[in-house]
């Protein structure tokens, strides 16, 4: 492809990283998980104090780099923040990796990477996750700049090479501990490109060969950016020993998978095609097939100008030996898939600028550009469906244990009644569930200020006072008969499978329909 091309495909993937990441924040209701990093950065922005939790919320980096956002956008409290302002950070993250891909092409050509960002772009599973105030985007952003430096060391190894991967390590292990997994298969795919190299790797000149202290160097940058995040920056030393400790922790959750077990294809069919009731159909075939193309051209004795084998080749082992490792693994969730995914993205540039130069007929090359141009309108089509029209859809092979749209009916119900209450946000309000059937009613109700949680009837005690409860299903049933005389009841969704009741007491229930009637 020519220089024109080339450049019109990095406008078209740029132009399409942030027109499907950044506009509408705020439609899709806040996942649980996500609602869990809200309420932890929260603590962070007003009190400035965050202490690393090895059971749960994965690695800090998300809080702090959430701070210049907020700062930006001149929020300085929990309340103050909103959908957009939070999901902005990973979709910057997510338009980040669109732009890194772009830095690939001294190892891959320039038209290679530039279809690579062209369906990172595009791609539904990256758009989708790109708008989830989740550590995911972050991770694949950082594991995108490590594999770039690494794979350019092993072609040629410079200091600033080595130093730049470890940083880039020390911010994957930072922002996800159980990024140690991608390690690992970096370093089995570097080891299986030394192999298939043969004896040719052994070849070079004295200034092309590693140096042990740039390993030193790397270790050094990986290890004092995770000791300022882990220990927030000095004010908790422990924090990243605890990060060590929780490796336990999560490779437990990892073998105990409960209902997130799933069998050792689910992510591969998850991508080649879904379709759920009476739903469209999702597929993003197309990069698979693409991805396979370039697995093939790229073990050929000769790949072309601007590109290099060895580097092609280390990105092919990592992405085939982490998707092996994530498919094996019992748990998993849809978002787990893309740091593996990440290299089957750029296989597919790769093998979509290789189906290109090696048909020598312009009408085969115009043809192969039809079928590009038109199966990436469809993954951008489908990447809009996924998140205009599906975005709580189980429908949807991204949805997962997604709130619905009738959990905002119970949002736009509560605070309709602090409308109606002389204190306003000052009513008292009784959360009665288990933590599944809390989430995300903390973020929700954040601006609020009396609202207590239990996860039991009895521990609740008794509700004079209160001026709404809000309970689980199996919690209702025991508070039915002690509620329904001074209290009026209503029923939302909040997941698939799961119900809330809202309990409103009937003084304030009466002063909330006169108001409407006025």
């Amino acid at each position: 492809m020519n220089k024109t091309a080339v450049r019109g495909l990095v406008l078209a993937a740029v132009a399409s990283a942030v027109l499907f990441r950044a506009p509408e924040l705020r439609l899709r209701p806040m996942h649980h998980d996500e609602a869990n990093q809200a309420l932890k950065f929260g603590a962070l922005l007003e009190n400035g104090e965050y202490r690393y939790d090895k059971a749960d919320h994965h690695g800090p980096s998300l809080y702090y780099l959430s701070l210049p956002v907020a700062a930006a956008a001149g929020r300085k409290t929990l309340a103050s923040l909103d959908e957009t302002v939070l999901r902005l950070v990973p979709a910057g993250f997510g338009i980040g990796v669109v732009l890194l891909f772009l830095f690939f092409a001294g190892g891959m050509g320039r038209s290679a990477a530039a279809w690579s960002a062209l369906f990172a772009a595009v791609s539904p599973v990256m758009v989708y996750y790109s708008r989830f105030y989740i550590q995911e985007m972050l991770l694949v952003f950082f594991l995108v700049g490590f594999l770039a430096l690494v794979g350019r060391y092993m072609e040629r190894p410079r200091a600033g090479r080595a130093l730049g991967a470890g940083f880039f390590a020390g911010m994957m292990y930072a922002t996800k501990e159980t990024s140690v997994l991608l390690f690992g298969a970096a370093a089995c795919a570097a080891a299986l490109t030394a192999l298939s190299a043969g004896r040719h790797a052994a070849g070079g000149s004295p200034k092309d060969k590693p140096r042990l202290w740039h390993f030193a160097a790397a270790a050094t940058a990986a290890l004092a950016v995770v000791w300022m995040f882990y220990s927030s920056f000095f004010a908790n030393p422990e924090g990243f020993l605890d990060s060590v400790l929780s490796f336990k922790v999560y490779f437990e959750r990892a073998g105990e998978a409960g209902w997130h077990t799933q069998p050792w294809h689910y992510y591969l069919s998850l991508l080649a095609f879904s379709k759920a009731g009476g739903g469209p159909v999702w597929s993003e075939a197309l990069i698979l097939v693409l991805a396979a193309a370039g697995s093939i051209f790229l073990f050929r004795k000769r790949l072309g100008y601007g590109r290099s084998p060895g580097f092609m080749r280390f990105v092919f082992f990592y992405a085939v030996v982490s998707a092996a490792v994530f498919s094996l693994i019992p748990y998993k969730t849809p978002w787990n898939l893309l740091p593996f995914y990440a290299g089957f993205l750029l296989l597919a540039g790769f093998g979509a600028a290789s189906l290109i130069d090696c048909l020598s007929p312009s009408r085969a090359r115009f043809i192969i550009l039809i079928i590009l141009a038109a199966g990436s309108v469809h993954l951008g089509y489908q990447s809009w469906r996924g998140n205009d029209r599906y975005f709580a859809d189980p429908r949807n092979p991204y949805v997962y244990a997604q709130t619905g749209t009738d959990f905002m009916k119970l949002v736009d119900r509560v605070n309709g009644l602090a409308g109606a209450h002389p204190d306003g946000t000052g009513m008292l309000i009784k959360v009665i569930a288990g933590p599944y059937e809390t989430w995300p009613l903390p973020w929700y109700l954040r601006r609020f200020a009396r609202v207590g949680y239990w996860t039991d009837a009895e521990a609740a005690g008794g509700f004079e006072g209160a001026s709404a409860v809000i309970c689980s299903q199996e919690e209702a049933e025991k508070l039915d008969s002690r509620l329904r005389d001074r209290f009026q009841p209503e029923y939302y969704g909040l997941r698939p499978g799961v119900l809330l009741s809202l309990y409103v007491e009937e003084g304030l229930w009466k002063r909330f329909l006169g108001e409407r009637s006025e």
